[in-house]
């Protein structure tokens, strides 16, 4: 599979522990808003080796706008979309669910800000939201509990837990959406 990740700090997590030695895996990140580069070369990996994309981005509004970036494109290339979009994305995390799921304390859980309510209600309403059931089920949960999540909360049980505990399970169950 690819893993698809939002942030620098949790790809170099994952290179550190060598995840890809215990889960034979491609890891991507373009460190936040994805480039097109990043873009171009997911999309040809997907098409050449036609294995599975897992996303793995901050429980956050943002996070959700960064793998609609790569699966549907951006709107100010929407000229280009379709040399850059990869369909098929699948959201492996964080999610809102995971939140209560993994015990995350309440101290790495932040208080969505009603810019980041006003995001994810406008995303509520986009096609490819709408098309999953699962991702409304989600966004929903984010904006009903107003709390949001960055990938680095799963570091408060320890540094190896995002590659010891939190992706092993979340694979091993094959919790995606």
């Amino acid at each position: 599979f690819i893993l698809l990740v939002e942030k620098d700090a949790a790809f170099m997590r994952l290179a550190e522990d060598r995840f890809y030695n215990s889960y034979p895996c491609i890891i991507i990140t373009a460190k936040g808003q994805p480039d097109v580069a990043t873009r171009m070369f997911l999309k040809r990996l997907r098409e050449e080796l036609k294995i599975p994309v897992l996303g793995l981005v901050d429980s956050d509004p943002y996070g959700l706008k960064i793998l609609s970036v790569y699966m549907s494109g951006s709107k100010n290339m929407s000229y280009d979309s379709a040399s850059l979009t990869t369909k098929g994305i699948k959201w492996l995390g964080v999610r809102p669910s995971d939140l209560d799921r993994y015990n995350i304390p309440e101290q790495c859980r932040l208080p969505m800000t009603e810019n980041d309510i006003k995001t994810g209600k406008a995303m509520l309403q986009e096609d490819w939201v709408q098309k999953n059931p699962e991702w409304v089920k989600e966004l929903d949960l984010m904006i009903k509990t107003k709390k949001k999540a960055e990938i680095q909360a799963l570091s408060s049980f320890g540094f190896q837990y995002l590659t010891q505990v939190y992706l092993p399970q979340k694979i091993k169950r094959g919790d995606w959406i």
